[in-house]
């Protein structure tokens, strides 16, 4: 509990420097928590990890709406304002408020170790008394939503949406090239090397923002069988056959990188997809909102299909799955407002709009129009209808938070030249043994 503390701390010290002058605000002249309004309302803040005032991604659009409904019918009573920045600096920012004892008063959170870096700590509240009262927690689609914030039969984070990992794939450029949807690994290098022969970028991805070329190494691991608990547990090496198969995997795929991806971000990236200059883009569901909102004349031209299996490897049928979750400051003074703001954003109208305009597959038991949702959430569906099992980011799922940043920065660090697969996998070996076994 300490150790995790204390990593928050230092993370927040270092940051605290680029944040001073900033109080508990973020764009738009935000306001720190615990406060009252000029109406007399109670005050409080909202952090999340995109500009609302910026964005053209839907499901941030539609996070805004939640606030905006929540201000009108609570007006004089209650008020949110939010504190937003961007996704690459966003923790970096909430623990340097968690540090200087300003943390918001509900706050965006991945579920899984990440939770666990709030909740260890008592940062997060445990919000069990307010999910059985009234029936809030009955209007979700199964308990199950809450497995991954769920701590000794408390539950501390409300999940929003589930998304999962996809392949997105520009069905004109696939169909000029004469490509079928690959069903293999060697299909998809077959696809990528037609793609380009076509006169195409095969794939666009982010180097610059780590986590989105480990997921690609997630599903190449997965594939392979990697057996995670094993190297976690210390019976297996982190440097072996497999593992090191799958990094000469992801190296090969790279030579179909568009050129910049090694300092492009997220959105760059992205944006490479859906303005036509790439085929293909590895990256989440949550992507749909932020391709419609973009450019909504591409959807039609926007396939998705399930990352392919390895020949003699592991369950192809597996994906990768996460939601946005919300958690509570412990220490919050307006606990009932904070309540009440995520009850908006799990109620029939946000749900509605996850799934309508979003892209996200809803939490709770709302229905919703088919005929209205994107046409790439039908593929998703079809994918997690088919779906043997999940599995998290290796991020949030690998024992600390401290050990998927060291895992995703070595990833990057491979994928440069900086070092060998077998180099950067001894690292994480080394890691583990200093740090976790």
């Amino acid at each position: 509990m300490k150790k995790k503390l204390l990593s928050i701390l230092l993370s927040a010290t270092m940051a605290l420097t680029a944040f001073a002058g900033c109080g508990a605000s973020g764009n738009g002249g935000e306001t720190a928590s615990g406060g009252s309004s000029s109406s007399g309302a109670e005050e409080i803040t909202w952090m999340f990890w995109d500009d609302l005032n910026a964005t053209e991604d839907l499901i941030s659009l539609g996070y805004k709406d939640v606030v905006d409904r929540f201000n009108k019918d609570y007006e004089g009573v209650y008020h949110v304002t939010p504190i937003t920045t961007n996704l690459e600096e966003y923790y970096t920012k909430l623990n340097a408020l968690v540090a200087s004892g300003e943390t918001p008063d509900c706050f965006i959170v991945s579920p899984g170790p990440n939770l666990t870096t709030y909740v260890e700590p008592g940062v997060a509240a445990d919000l069990t008394p307010y999910l059985e009262a009234d029936g809030w927690k009955d209007t979700f689609s199964s308990d199950s939503v809450f497995s991954q914030q769920t701590y000794d039969g408390k539950i501390y984070a409300v999940p929003l949406n589930i998304a999962a990992a996809c392949v997105f794939y520009n069905t004109e450029m696939f169909a000029n090239a004469g490509v079928e949807v690959p069903k293999t690994y060697d299909e998809l290098l077959d696809a990528c090397k037609k793609l380009k022969d076509a006169g195409y970028t095969p794939i666009t991805i982010s180097a610059g923002t780590a986590w989105c070329l480990s997921m690609l190494c997630a599903y190449l691991f997965d594939r392979e069988g990697v057996d995670l608990k094993a190297m976690e547990a210390g019976t297996e090496s982190w440097k072996n056959d497999k593992t090191l198969d799958a990094v000469n995997k992801m190296l090969e795929l790279s030579q179909y990188f568009q050129e910049t991806a090694a300092g492009d971000t997220n959105d760059v990236a992205t944006a490479a997809f859906y303005n036509e200059e790439a085929a293909i883009l590895i990256q989440g569901s949550w992507a749909i909102g932020q391709i419609n909102g973009s450019n909504a004349a591409f959807e039609s031209k926007c396939g998705v299909f399930q990352f392919p299996g390895l020949a003699g490897g592991n369950d192809p049928n597996r994906v990768i799955a996460k939601s946005d979750s919300l958690a509570m400051s412990s220490t919050t003074k307006h606990p009932e407002a904070v309540a009440a703001l995520m009850k908006y954003f799990t109620d029939d109208t946000a749900q509605k709009y996850t799934a309508e305009k979003g892209g996200k597959i809803p939490v709770t038991k709302v229905s919703y129009d088919e005929e209205a949702a994107p046409a790439q959430l039908a593929y998703v569906m079809d994918i997690f209808g088919n779906a043997t099992g999940t599995f998290g980011f290796l991020n949030e799922s690998l024992a600390t938070t401290e050990a998927g940043s060291f895992f995703d920065d070595t990833m990057v660090s491979i994928y440069l030249g900086n070092v060998t697969p077998e180099e950067g996998l001894q690292t994480i070996e080394d890691w583990y043994v200093d740090n976790i076994r």
